[in-house]
Formats: C-alpha cells, sequence, structure tokens
C-alpha cells in the first residue's frame, strides 16, 4: 500500500472527537451498570478506521446476528462504552501489520487521555527494525510490540532466527514489552525458547483463556504452563475470557471458573491482567457483559487480588504512563 504520515492529513481533534461519539449505538451501555469501586485499565482494546482512503487490515467484531457493517474504532467510541463500567484507562494493541499504522495509531491515542499506551507492529527480523524502534519509542505512548499467529508470522520459526532474537535483545534493552498474538502450544514452546535466550525480556501473553489444548496437547500445556509460570517477566492477559460453547455465547462463570483458576495458579496473583479485546470482542458481546463475567469471577477473592488485576499488574507489564487523574498509579 501507499504509505502515509498518520490520518489522512492532520488529526482535527475536534471534528473527529464529536464526530465519533455521535456513532455510539444507542442502550450497548446499560444504565443499571454501576462504575467499578476498583479502577480498571483494559490492556487490550484495538483502534482502526476502515473508511481511510487506504482503508484498514482489520475492522472489529460484529455482534451476533448483525449484518450492519462495523464501526470505526476510535477511543471516544470506547470511552463511551467503558467509563460507566470504571475502565479509566486502556492499552491500544496493533491491529494492523502496515508499518506506518504505528504513527496512525499513536497519532490517535494522543488526542485521548483514555490511552495509556500503544503496543506497535514491527518485525524484529527486518533490517529497519532498529530504525523504527528508535524512532516509535521517543514517545512514551509506545511500549513494545506484538508478534505471533497473526497476519501470516510465525514465532515457532522466528525463536531460532539469530536476527529475530537480536531484535527482541534491542526491544528489551529499550526496556519494551513483547507482546504474544493468539496463543497456540507451538506458540508458548516458541516462548520459552525464546525467553531462554533473551531472558530480559517482558513479555505479555494475550488471550490464554481462549487457548483450550485438545486432548493429545494437555500434557504438552501443562508442562508449558508449568515452565512459563517459573518466570517472573512472563505475564498472562486473562482476556477472550467469554466465548461459545457447544454454539451459544455462555455468560456462566462457572463454565470458565476451572481454566482461569488453572491459570491464576500458574502465574499467581502478580503476573495477570485484564483485556477486554474490544472491539473484536463484539462478535461475542458487548463490553458490560464480557466485564460482568470477569467480576463474577474475582468477587470472591481478596480486594488485593482484584486490584492487581485489574490495574497494578499491567504497571509492571506494560510501564504505562499516567495521563489522567482518575488513573491510578502505584
Amino acid at each position: 500500500m501507499t504509505s502515509n504520515d498518520g490520518l489522512s492529513g492532520h488529526v482535527d481533534r475536534r471534528t473527529f472527537l464529536s464526530a465519533l461519539v455521535a456513532t455510539v449505538p444507542a442502550g450497548i451501555v446499560r444504565p443499571e451498570i454501576q462504575e467499578s469501586a476498583i479502577p480498571i485499565i483494559d490492556t487490550h482494546i484495538h483502534l482502526f478506521d476502515q473508511t481511510r482512503p487506504q482503508g484498514a487490515p482489520y475492522a472489529g467484531g460484529r455482534p451476533p446476528g448483525s449484518t450492519a457493517p462495523t464501526l470505526p474504532s476510535y477511543p471516544p467510541r470506547y470511552r463511551a462504552l467503558a467509563r460507566p463500567l470504571g475502565i479509566v484507562g486502556a492499552i491500544a494493541v496493533e491491529a494492523s501489520p502496515w508499518v506506518e499504522d504505528n504513527l496512525w495509531v499513536l497519532q490517535v491515542a494522543q488526542t485521548d487521555t483514555m490511552v495509556v499506551g500503544v503496543i506497535g507492529n514491527l518485525e524484529p527480523d527486518k533490517p529497519e527494525f532498529a530504525e523504527y524502534l528508535d524512532r516509535y519509542r521517543k514517545n512514551s505512548l509506545f511500549l513494545g510490540i506484538r508478534y505471533g499467529n497473526l497476519w501470516g508470522r510465525d514465532l515457532t520459526k522466528q525463536a531460532e532466527n539469530a536476527g529475530f532474537l537480536a531484535g527482541v535483545k534491542r526491544l528489551a534493552d529499550a526496556g519494551l514489552v513483547f507482546e504474544t498474538a493468539n496463543p497456540r502450544i507451538a506458540l508458548l514452546e516458541a516462548i520459552v525458547r525464546l525467553t531462554d535466550k533473551v531472558p530480559d525480556v517482558r513479555v505479555v501473553l494475550d488471550h490464554m483463556p481462549g487457548l483450550i489444548p485438545a486432548a493429545g496437547e494437555q500434557v504438552a500445556y501443562e508442562r508449558l504452563l508449568a515452565e512459563l509460570g517459573k518466570r517472573p517477566r512472563i505475564f498472562c492477559k486473562l482476556s477472550s475470557v467469554v466465548r461459545r460453547i457447544d454454539g451459544e455465547v455462555s455468560f456462566d462463570v462457572a463454565a470458565y471458573r476451572g481454566r482461569l483458576d488453572r491459570l491464576v495458579e500458574t502465574f499467581g496473583d502478580d503476573r495477570v491482567i485484564f483485556g477486554s479485546d474490544w472491539p473484536n470482542s463484539d462478535s461475542v458481546a458487548p463490553p458490560d457483559q464480557i466485564l460482568a463475567v470477569v467480576k463474577q469471577y474475582v468477587a470472591g477473592k481478596p480486594a488485593a487480588f482484584q486490584e492487581k488485576y485489574f490495574w497494578r499488574n499491567s504497571i509492571p507489564a506494560y510501564r504505562w504512563v499516567r495521563r489522567a487523574p482518575d488513573q491510578p498509579q502505584s
């Protein structure tokens, strides 16, 4: 595609903020949902705009049964949904393999303090990686990169690539995080090998509750969890919790408790973090329903655990910077 330098020219904050608030569908946020007593940092949202002249390689999830086009995903739309739920900040995770979209999402994030950080999309084995990394890391919102089972990439092969490992070492030396995409057994094996060779890199494993190993993979899964759990720089994102079971979306927390318990047991109270996966999650349920299930799960746990899960652990995982007075700080 043709390179661009941002939001089709200058970012007109007043114009698109006012316009996009108006695009929030009525009735999505339920009036009975009360703001959380514990502030929440959502570590997994996506920003994109498929209406740009160049389009977008990803355009979000569509609510069950809907045939309507998906809406562009900008911070004001997310804020309108999330703020009534007690979510006070979010980290935007890459939704595009186009290198110029790192700049685009940083420019969009800069317009709204709801976004406390951005996980970009750079390929550590590329010759230009060091140049791009040095450029983007000057922006305090740029927290790291994502790489995994996405955009045709294969972390299992790259974990043996000396050039890729050198790039990950550069990332670690810069104090930035390496986030995975879409866990599989092979990806977990690759993370073990990767962190053997670059032990200083911080890693966030995304969507781990969504990994349902096949019967023949269960032994390998348990072995890998045990190994990953020993590594203090690896964090586990309890995102992609709510899913379809036997073809139907289940909002019964009992359906998810065993898997969540296993992940918390593995990574401990200090290395599990919350993420909604909005708006990809729209294909399953709106944010309030997803958060309601998660809150049911943590309801029986100590307040200290709930604080760690909903915001405290996100700080050592991502090293995001507070941008608004209502955002917590350690």
